[in-house]
């Protein structure tokens, strides 16, 4: 466990960077589902479950920087507090949304629901997190390439838990297929795509 923490709060830096850009190109791709979502449930809810284990690492990274700070670690409070208004606004609103979303998300896989009142709550969040999560990446996107740049003691294993917690989520999303291809179905035929 010790190797995973070399490289201080230039470390973190660099474990949240690699774990944004996977959030990028994934966020893109979950995006992408939207301008069809009729014929794209499957990959929709596929890369919502994927997207879980993802975010939890960033949640858990950008929670440490969190908890070092605050807690006075000399390295984090040299490097100083992300401006106040990402601080107290920005981030507990992208935070509480993408856990909304996600969750909600899950539940809807869950229990087969296409309408109702949990499918509210999932565009609701989605409404609140869009705005939010686009102001965070637009203030922390100039510091992505030099983190991931870097070459720092622990990168590997960085990349190893990056790579890891993917699979892990690739996992879950491949056992939920059976749910998603249900709740595909289902919209499909609610909106005349499918006549069996």
């Amino acid at each position: 466990m010790r190797g995973l923490f070399r490289g201080g709060s230039d470390g973190n830096e660099q474990l949240t960077a690699v774990v944004a850009t996977l959030l990028l190109v994934l966020l893109v791709v979950e995006g992408a589902t939207l301008l069809r979502l009729g014929a794209l449930m499957t990959v929709h809810a596929f890369v919502g479950v994927l997207l879980v284990p993802v975010v939890a690492l960033k949640l858990a990274s950008t929670g440490w920087r969190m908890l070092r700070y605050y807690r006075h670690g000399e390295e984090y409070v040299r490097r100083g507090p992300p401006h106040v208004a990402i601080r107290v606004l920005v981030a507990p609103v992208v935070a509480a949304s993408t856990v909304c979303l996600l969750a909600t998300g899950i539940v809807l896989l869950a229990l087969d629901q296409r309408h109702g009142v949990v499918v509210g709550l999932h565009k609701a969040s989605f409404i609140v997190w869009l705005p939010a999560t686009a102001l965070h990446v637009l203030t922390r996107a100039g510091r992505l390439l030099p983190s991931l740049r870097r070459r720092l003691a622990g990168t590997a294993v960085r990349l190893a838990l990056t790579g890891s917690v993917l699979a892990a989520g690739f996992a879950a999303a491949t056992l939920t297929l059976p749910a998603a291809d249900r709740l595909q179905d289902g919209v499909s035929t609610r909106v005349g795509l499918d006549h069996d």
